[in-house]
């Protein structure tokens, strides 16, 4: 029997996008990270809830090893993942006293050779947490904590699989971006149902992506070459949203890698008022960057010392929370706030410190604002019609779509809008504006 490969704990994640420093839950109580002391690696918890965070050692009988997962659940216990004897173990780790309990969830194999297994992104509701076996023809998402009976296969998904949004608080639509057929596109999973549908079809032959979504507003952080065959372009579109994806001239940074790694929730309708927080990888080092759609600029910000690079949270009132670790201060908390004001015409604000690059400039086009669809008939909310699995969604628009764009709005202060929900196979993200 051939088991799977661990996924690896480097500073990359899927798809060579880098990797964060600890993992935090989707409200940002608690957080988890593999720590290190001399030669051996424990699990540690942070609770970053309370007055002052800080830290709890989580070490076992022996050390981990450098591959070792960790994921933080809802009511402060650590989940681990583990290759023992060829098998995939999970457990639930909780401090008892001066040392550590440990609660054995189950193991899952994976006897199809060359598959790799690995946590996906904290669930909203704390409670749950799944892992995504990828396989050379197929992917399957796993309930590895949160069930009844131990870790639980839940669907299959054909073509290998990577990245893991969550699109609902209730923890049920799971967006994976899936290679098949040589190109990558972005599928929603209904984990009730076990049902399979599209979401990101740009253009037909780009390979398009799912960063980020912020269920409250809406708000998709996408990565694709449509504008741009060939080379990555950041872009952010509105789910249900009947204006196109965009792609933002200002989050281009010369020489620089650009990842975004939280948005701001609680902006209900309201998508162009998220901040979203980025890092920024350069020649000249890690910083941070912030950016909201309603501005067409990028301000950028030191990282505090030992900042665990791509870990963040932000709050609903626009507070930016960035764990850090330094010799004299192992469990830090940096809270950044986003400035807001009106954002001047072309590229990115220039960073604080010298030598850091500024964005490419781009000629000042007006921002979209949601617009209220017609009435018409109802429509289900979304996820509640999800087409079988292979099922196409609305046909694709290239680069050259913006033609048909909707006329847009001026600049304007935002407007609260109510729009109808869209099943998610419909949402029209078959357009772009590069601006």
């Amino acid at each position: 029997m051939t088991a799977c490969a661990i996924e690896p704990p480097s500073t990359e994640g899927a798809d060579g996008v880098p990797g964060a420093g600890c993992v935090i839950t989707a409200d940002g109580a608690y957080a988890a990270r593999l720590a290190r002391d001399g030669d051996s690696w424990f699990p540690e918890r942070w609770t970053l809830d309370g007055p002052e965070p800080y830290a709890v050692p989580l070490p076992g009988n022996q050390p981990e090893e450098p591959g070792t997962e960790v994921q933080p659940m809802g009511d402060g216990r650590v989940l681990i993942h583990r290759l023992v004897a060829g098998r995939h173990a999970f457990a639930l780790l909780y401090p008892t006293g001066p040392g550590t309990g440990e609660l054995p969830l189950g193991a899952v194999e994976c006897p199809e050779p060359g598959t790799r297994l690995f946590l996906l992104p904290p669930a909203p509701d704390g409670v749950r947490a799944y892992a995504l076996a990828v396989g050379p023809r197929s992917s399957v998402v796993w309930l590895v904590a949160g069930g009844a009976f131990g870790p639980e296969r839940l669907a299959e998904v054909p073509g290998r699989c990577s990245g893991g949004v969550w699109l609902d608080r209730a923890g049920r639509m799971l967006a994976l971006d899936r290679e098949l057929g040589g190109r990558t596109k972005t599928v929603v999973v209904d984990l009730e149902r076990a049902e399979v549908s599209p979401l990101l079809q740009i253009a037909d032959g780009s390979d398009d992506r799912l960063l980020l979504a912020d269920p409250d507003s809406g708000l998709l952080l996408i990565s694709s070459d449509a504008p741009c065959p060939g080379q990555e372009r950041l872009g952010w579109g509105v789910l249900g949203s009947t204006l196109p994806v965009r792609f933002p001239e200002c989050l281009r940074v010369r020489e620089c890698a650009v990842t975004p790694f939280a948005i701001q929730p609680g902006q209900a309708l309201m998508p162009e008022n998220c901040a979203v927080g980025l890092r920024i990888d350069g020649t000249f080092g890690t910083w941070v960057g912030t950016w909201r759609p309603a501005e067409r600029r990028v301000r950028h910000l030191p990282a505090p010392e030992g900042w665990l690079a791509g870990a963040g949270v932000w709050t609903r009132d626009g507070v930016l929370r960035l764990p850090y670790t330094t010799e004299t201060t192992p469990c830090g908390v940096s809270d950044l706030t986003a400035p807001e004001g009106p954002a001047r015409d072309g590229g990115s604000e220039r960073a604080s410190e010298a030598g850091r690059p500024a964005a490419e400039a781009g000629p000042p086009v007006p921002e979209a604002r949601p617009s209220v669809p017609e009435a018409g008939p109802p429509v289900p909310e979304a996820g509640a019609s999800v087409p079988e699995p292979g099922a196409r969604g609305p046909e694709s628009r290239g680069p050259g779509a913006e033609a048909d764009a909707p006329t847009r709005a001026e600049p304007g202060p935002p407007v609260r809008v109510v729009t109808r929900p869209v099943p998610l196979q419909q949402a029209p993200l078959g357009r772009l504006v590069t601006n």
